[in-house]
């Protein structure tokens, strides 16, 4: 999931949270499993290290960590980017389109979706455009 913010480029949000992990890497389950089926099947006359047992379960607590603190900052990311969007209603803007065109005209309505804030932007002509992303917001005028 990526969130963008006011003025970044269109395609380059500027914070991203980490793509989830894909289906061909381990993740904390797997690695769990694979680590009791060692246990499971050590050599009884060769144990597993105590050292190495520490050092495996001290790496299962960072991934958890890494994991939650992943979780946190994209919580943390469209909190921010959602704020940002709520102090946009009713404030004229300056926006590109989706042609590349500059449009003027003022925020009459914010939507929440998984993928961030999605605006609308009723133009001075009257047109309304949907579905505006914070980046293509250029100028917020006082």
């Amino acid at each position: 999931m990526s969130i963008d913010a006011i003025g970044a480029s269109l395609g380059t949000p500027t914070a991203s949270a980490t793509s989830p992990i894909s289906n061909t890497t381990l993740n904390q389950s797997d690695l769990i499993k694979l680590f009791l089926t060692e246990l499971q099947y050590q050599d009884p006359m060769d144990p597993v290290n105590n050292e190495q047992f520490l050092a495996q379960l001290a790496q299962f607590a960072t991934l958890q960590t890494s994991e939650d603190t992943d979780t946190n900052m994209q919580n943390l990311v469209f909190m921010n980017s959602a704020s940002q969007s709520l102090s946009l209603l009713s404030k004229d803007v300056e926006m590109v389109d989706a042609q590349g065109n500059t449009v003027d005209g003022t925020i009459t309505a914010i939507q929440f979706s998984t993928s961030g804030p999605l605006l609308t932007v009723t133009a001075s002509d009257g047109s309304v455009q949907t579905d505006v992303q914070l980046a293509q917001i250029n100028l917020v005028r006082p």
